[in-house]
C-alpha cells in the first residue's frame, strides 16, 4: 500500500499510459519528498535518472528505494545516477549537467523541484530569509532549466516541469518570501515555455498545496498541525481543504509524470494546481 512515508510506489499503476522508456530525466531536490517521489516513479516507468541535491544522504536512500522498488531486477538501481548539486552554484550546474549526460545519454526533460520554504511575517523577516527562498527557489529554476533548455533547443524536443506552489497566485500571511519567491519561479517558466515552443519543447507547473513532506512537518513543529491545515484558519484569512487531506508526494508525482509525458503533448505553459481544492482552483 502506498502510504505518505513510502513516496513514489505508486509506479506504473498511476501512470498505465506514461511510457517513459530509456528517456533520460533530470530530477532535482530529488533526495526526499516530491522529488524522491518522481524520481522513483520515472524509474517505474522505464526512464534514466539523474538525481541532484544538496543531501547525499537523501540521495543513498534514493538508490536503496529505486532497488527496492523491483527486487531483484538490478537494472532499476543502474538507470539511477546521483550527484550532489546545489543549485545556486551556476558553473556546478552546467558541469553536472553534463556529467549526467555523459553517463547517461541527452536528456529528454527536467523536473524542477529543488525549494525551500523560510517563515516570517514581513515585518520579522530578515534579508537571508528573503535572500534564500529566491537564491533556490527561483535563481535555482533558473539556472538548471537555462542549463537543460540550451541542450533540449538544439535537440528540438523534451519536456520540463516547474514545481511551484499554490502560494505563488494566493497570499498567504508569514509566507511572503516563499510566495514572492515562487510566484518568480512561475513566472520565469511560463516565458520560457513561450520562448522554446517554437522549437517543440513544452514547459509547465505543478503548484502543489500541503503536501506530507519534511517542509510540512517543519510548519507544524511550528504550531500548525495536519488537522489545523485541512480546517483552514479565517482569521489568517486561509482556506481549509475541500478533500479534508494532506497530499503525499506520490499524487504530486503523479501530476508531473502526466506533464512531463507524451499524453500532455498539447498542453504547455499550464499552470496545475494539485492542492484538493484549498485554492478553489483560481
Amino acid at each position: 500500500m502506498n502510504t505518505p512515508s513510502d513516496p513514489g510506489r505508486l509506479g506504473a499503476a498511476a501512470h498505465p499510459l506514461a511510457d517513459f522508456q530509456d528517456r533520460h530525466l533530470l530530477v532535482t531536490g530529488a533526495a526526499s519528498g516530491i522529488g524522491a517521489a518522481v524520481a522513483r516513479q520515472l524509474i517505474a516507468r522505464g526512464a534514466r535518472v539523474s538525481a541532484v541535491d544538496l543531501d547525499e544522504a537523501g540521495l543513498g536512500r534514493l538508490h536503496t528505494h529505486a532497488a527496492q522498488d523491483a527486487p531483484g531486477h538490478a537494472s532499476r538501481s543502474a538507470r539511477l545516477w546521483t550527484a550532489p548539486l546545489d543549485v545556486r552554484d551556476a558553473g556546478r550546474v552546467d558541469q553536472v549537467i553534463a556529467q549526467a549526460e555523459a553517463a547517461q545519454g541527452p536528456l529528454h526533460g527536467l523536473a524542477s523541484v529543488a525549494g525551500v520554504l523560510e517563515m516570517g511575517e514581513v515585518a520579522e523577516l530578515t534579508d537571508a530569509q528573503w535572500q534564500r527562498c529566491f537564491d533556490i527557489n527561483a535563481t535555482g529554476v533558473f539556472h538548471v532549466c537555462r542549463a537543460v533548455a540550451r541542450r533540449l533547443r538544439e535537440r528540438r524536443e523534451g519536456a520540463i516541469v516547474t514545481v511551484s506552489s499554490n502560494a505563488a497566485t494566493t497570499p498567504r500571511a508569514g509566507m511572503a518570501a516563499y510566495a514572492a519567491s515562487k510566484a518568480a519561479a512561475t513566472q520565469f517558466s511560463r516565458c520560457l515555455g513561450l520562448e522554446l515552443a517554437p522549437h517543440g519543447i513544452r514547459v509547465n507547473i505543478v503548484s502543489p498545496g500541503s503536501t506530507d513532506t519534511a517542509m510540512q512537518q517543519a510548519m507544524w513543529a511550528l504550531g500548525s498541525s495536519r488537522e489545523a491545515v485541512i480546517a483552514g484558519d479565517p482569521g489568517r484569512w486561509r482556506l481549509g481543504i475541500p478533500l479534508a487531506k494532506i497530499a503525499r508526494p506520490d499524487e504530486i508525482a503523479a501530476a508531473v509524470l502526466f506533464l512531463l509525458s507524451d499524453q500532455a503533448s498539447h498542453i504547455t505553459l499550464h499552470d496545475l494546481r494539485v492542492d484538493g481544492g484549498a485554492t478553489l482552483d483560481r
